[in-house]
This record gives structure tokens, sequence and C-alpha cells, in this order.
């Protein structure tokens, strides 16, 4: 079945030994499946819309503009780094190309994205697929660096949807900026959130999105974290604690008017992020609090250490890290033991 089918087993889940059909789990739509529909959707709108992988159709979704429109496909092979200057040249003559790259793999195009796209703030959008930990795929393949390599670069504006919903509404905001956009979304299912008519909303940039108020304590989350601090909330509230939890959705602008408040009303907050907490989530926090002489706040950043991280599963992996709603409770517990009741 393998030298049938090479890409479909390029990595490979559980599959019927009889037929070589991959056993496919009931429930929500990837990521990827969001991503490269709504694309397609986006892209009947606009002339100017094109997509550009490199060697990963399927991998990145971008296999649905390739069947729908493939005169506005473009696999450039595994050049990377050819793929993001041809997004800045085909930028320079009007289209807007949306670039699929996995977050580990757009590493090796990091001076193109930085002298190519940003410096001539071209209206390119990067889709880094499998941000976060992928599990199986392994060390090679964890998209936990992409913040750090990418938030110091003047121009580019950095978005993390907390679920798919959003990652539609943040590819629709995307494709409709005149400057260079990122937006960093993990592998696998998705939240299970219905698709409405709302789905090609655009959103504010650098906007968050406040989903709880507390004066005790803030939750500041990025991405799909966000559903393990809205879980970490509900549990903290049945032990006195009263949190404000908040959806970053933009790591770059940052929310900084929202954060602010939140946190100068209690003076403690917690940052989630499934990234390296060097140079990630977490930092830009503090570098904006400490900008701001907001010296005396409390604050603990949870992220994955400075370590290559395992193969494993994904979630066992968040558990390990305390990247999960248990890890947060941990968290309150070691540093904020005096609030629980």
């Amino acid at each position: 079945p393998a030298e049938k089918n090479p890409d479909a087993f390029h990595g490979i889940g559980a599959f019927d030994i009889a037929t070589g059909q991959p056993v496919r789990k009931n429930g929500p739509p990837t990521y990827t499946e969001v991503f490269g529909r709504t694309l397609v959707h986006l892209a009947k709108e606009d002339a100017r819309i094109v997509g550009i992988t490199a060697a990963m159709p399927d991998g990145t979704g971008l296999s649905y503009l390739a069947k729908e429109l493939p005169e506005r496909y473009f696999d450039v092979g595994i050049a990377e780094q050819h793929g993001v200057t041809l997004a800045a040249g085909m930028a320079v003559q009007g289209f807007h190309p949306v670039v699929a790259i996995y977050s580990s793999f757009l590493q090796r195009g990091f001076d193109q994205v930085l002298h190519d796209v940003c410096l001539q703030n071209l209206p390119v959008t990067f889709a880094l697929d499998r941000a976060g930990l992928v599990g199986e795929d392994g060390e090679t393949h964890h998209g936990v660096f992409d913040l750090s390599y990418l938030r110091p670069i003047p121009n580019l504006v950095i978005m993390a949807p907390k679920d798919e919903l959003e990652l539609s509404r943040m590819l629709t905001t995307a494709v409709r900026q005149p400057r260079p956009v990122a937006i960093r979304y993990p592998r696998g299912q998705g939240q299970g959130v219905a698709l409405g008519d709302n789905r090609y909303d655009v959103l504010p940039i650098g906007v968050s999105e406040v989903l709880r108020e507390g004066d005790d304590l803030v939750l500041l989350c990025l991405g799909p974290m966000v559903y393990q601090g809205l879980e970490a909330a509900q549990r903290l509230q049945e032990r006195g604690v009263s949190c404000t939890v908040i959806n970053a959705r933009f790591v770059k602008p940052l929310d900084e008017e929202t954060i602010t408040k939140a946190v100068a009303r209690c003076g403690r907050v917690i940052t989630v992020e499934e990234h390296v907490l060097a140079g990630g989530f977490g930092s830009a926090v503090r570098e904006m609090l400490g900008a701001k002489g907001m010296h005396r706040v409390e604050i603990v950043n949870l992220g994955l250490p400075d370590a290559f991280i395992p193969h494993g599963n994904a979630n066992l992996l968040r558990e390990k890290y305390g990247l999960c709603a248990g890890g947060i409770m941990k968290a309150v517990e070691e540093h904020f033991a005096y609030l629980l009741a």
C-alpha cells in the first residue's frame, strides 16, 4: 500500500492491513482541513490569492486549493527558502501569496522571511501548521521555536487561534492585510466549535478576547491553551480563586491595553503557551510589562523548557510539561498558594 500511495504513508497512523486504508477517528475536522477549505473559499472570492507549499500539499491542506484552483497553486519542492522568495516576488506583482509551511520547516526560510518579505513589508501570509507539540512525529517536527525566530522581525503580525473557528477568521483577516502576517496553529483535530456564518469575520489587529472576568489572578493563554485556561479557572473558582481568562490571539502586536488593565487589577498573571519559554509569548508579556514599569507584578510563565522535546503522544507531553489545566493548577499551588481556600 505504501508503494501505491507514498504521500499518505509518509507519516502514518493506524490503518487497515488488508486494504491499506487509514483508520479515521470520528470528531471535529483538523486545523489543516479547516485552513485548506477556508483558503479555497477566500481564493474564489479574491483573484489575488495564491497558495505556495514546499512539497507538503496534503500535510498543509493546500491539496484542496490544488484540486479546486490548480492554476493558483504552486509546489516548489523541498525548498522552503525559494518558496518564501517566490511569495515575495508574487506579492510585488500584486498577488497575496499564502505560504503554508510547517512551523519547524519555516526555520529554513528565516533569512527570506526577514529580508525578502518583512523588510519590504509585503502582503504575504505564512500559515504555520504543526505549531506546538506534534507528538509521534518526534523531535525534528515539534513546532516550538517559531515565536522566538519570528517575533523580533519588524512589520510582521503574529496570530494564534484558540480553535478552528478562530483559525478561519484569522486567515480571512490575514489575506485582507497589506503586510506580512503569520498564523500558528496545531496539528490534529480542532475543538469541535461550529463553523457558522461568522467564520469569515475579520478580526481587529492586536485585540485580545476576555473570556472570563475575575479579581484574583489573570490567566493569559495563547492558542488552544485557552481551553486549558478556562478549565483551570473553573477548578480554581471551586477553591475560592476568581480568574480573568484572556485569549491573547495576537503575539505581535500584543493587546497592551487589555493585558495591563487586567494585570493591574490583581497584580498576578500566569501566561500559558505551547512553545519554548525563551523568546516566546510569555517573554513578550514580561518585556511589555517591564517597559511600562509594572515591576511589582507577580508573573509565572508556563511553556516548554530549554531542551529538545522527545517523541511521544502530544497529550502526554503536555501533561509532562504542565501545559494543561492540571499544570496550571500546580503552578497556582506553587506560586500563589495563599489565594487557595
